[in-house]
C-alpha cells in the first residue's frame, strides 16, 4: 500500500486526477495530482503544534476544521482512528469523534469519470452534551510558487453608491504592504514566497470561490453563497492564509448552534484547469496570474 510520509493511503483515480487520502487518520486528502503532474497540495509532515491532547500535525493537504479557530480547540489531534469506506467513485473518510469537543468529522469525496472535477461533502456532527456554536471550514494547503484568487466584486443594492459592498477582514499579523499581496476592484490576489512570515486576509465572496495557479495548473474550489446568515471572522465565507511553507485556501459555512445529535455540512466542488481562458477569469486576472516573481 502507498503511504504518506508513514500514513497508509487510499487513492482515487480518474482519467485525469488522482488523489490520495489518508486510510487511518484525519479525515485528510494528502495528494492532488493532474494530467501526471506532482503533488499540487503541500507536504508539510515536519509541522506540528502541541495541545494539551498531544501534538497536532499539520502534515498538508486538505482537511475540515469548525470555526471561530481557538487553541487548544481547533487542534485536536487526528492521527488515528479514522474509517474509510468505499462509495461509488469516491470514499467516505470518517474521524474519531473527538473527546474534548464531542465533534465528529465526515468528508465524503466524489470523483468524476472523465473530467477534472471533486465532489467533497463535508459533515460535523455534535456528539457532545452540549450545543456548540460553530461554522463548518474546508482548507486546502498548496505548494509555494503560485497565485491565489480571492474574488470580491460586488453589485450595489441601491444606485446612490452611500453604502459599502465588500469587505476585506485582516488578521492581527497581516501587513498590509506586503509584498505578496496585489489588490484590485475585483480581486484580492496572494502570491506567496518561502521565508516569510504568516499573513491572512478574508472577505465575503458572493461569487462564491476560491483558486490557486500553480505550475500552468488552475485549481478552483466552489461552494453555495449564503449572504443572509451570519459567517464567522466579521462575516467571512473565504480566505486566504500563507507562510513560509504553504498557501491555504479556505471556505466557510455559516455559523449555526449545533444541538446535541445535530449535524451541519459544507459542500465544495473542486475543478482543474490547464489554461487560465476561463470564462470566471478577466484578462487582466490572467495577466497577473501569468506574472513571474512579485
Amino acid at each position: 500500500m502507498e503511504d504518506f510520509h508513514g500514513y497508509p493511503v487510499k487513492r482515487l483515480s480518474s482519467n485525469v486526477l488522482e488523489l490520495d487520502c489518508l486510510a487511518t487518520a484525519g479525515p485528510r486528502i494528502v495528494r492532488l495530482r493532474y494530467k501526471g503532474s506532482a503533488n499540487l497540495l503541500a507536504e508539510v509532515p515536519e509541522l506540528s503544534v502541541p495541545t494539551p491532547y498531544g501534538a497536532y500535525r499539520s502534515l498538508g493537504g486538505h482537511r475540515l476544521w469548525f470555526a471561530p479557530e481557538a487553541m487548544p480547540r481547533t487542534y485536536f489531534p487526528d492521527g488515528e482512528g479514522l474509517v474509510a469506506t468505499d462509495l461509488p467513485n469516491g470514499v467516505r473518510l470518517e474521524g474519531r469523534t473527538e473527546a474534548a469537543t464531542g465533534i465528529h468529522k465526515r468528508i465524503d469525496v466524489l470523483l468524476q469519470r472523465d473530467k477534472a472535477e471533486v465532489r467533497l461533502t463535508h459533515s460535523l456532527t455534535n456528539e457532545g452534551l452540549w450545543t456548540v456554536e460553530l461554522a463548518p471550514w474546508a482548507l486546502t494547503m498548496f505548494r509555494l510558487g503560485g497565485a491565489a484568487i480571492l474574488p470580491i466584486r460586488a453589485t450595489n443594492e441601491t444606485t446612490d453608491d452611500l453604502l459599502p459592498n465588500r469587505n476585506v477582514v485582516l488578521w492581527p499579523y497581516t501587513r498590509l504592504h506586503d509584498t505578496r499581496l496585489h489588490l484590485q476592484d475585483e480581486f484580492v490576489v496572494v502570491k506567496p514566497r518561502p521565508d516569510m512570515r504568516p499573513f491572512k486576509i478574508g472577505a465575503f465572496s458572493q461569487q462564491g470561490w476560491l483558486a490557486y495557479w500553480l505550475d500552468g495548473v488552475l485549481f478552483r474550489k466552489s461552494f453555495a453563497v449564503q449572504p443572509g446568515l451570519p459567517h464567522p471572522d466579521y462575516h467571512c465565507n473565504a480566505e486566504l492564509y500563507c507562510d513560509s511553507h504553504f498557501i491555504e485556501l479556505e471556505g466557510l459555512g455559516p455559523l449555526c448552534k449545533l444541538e446535541p445529535g445535530g449535524s451541519v455540512s459544507f459542500e465544495e466542488t473542486w475543478q482543474l484547469y490547464d489554461n487560465l481562458e476561463q470564462e470566471f477569469l478577466t484578462e487582466e486576472m490572467v495577466a497577473l496570474c501569468a506574472e513571474k516573481g512579485s
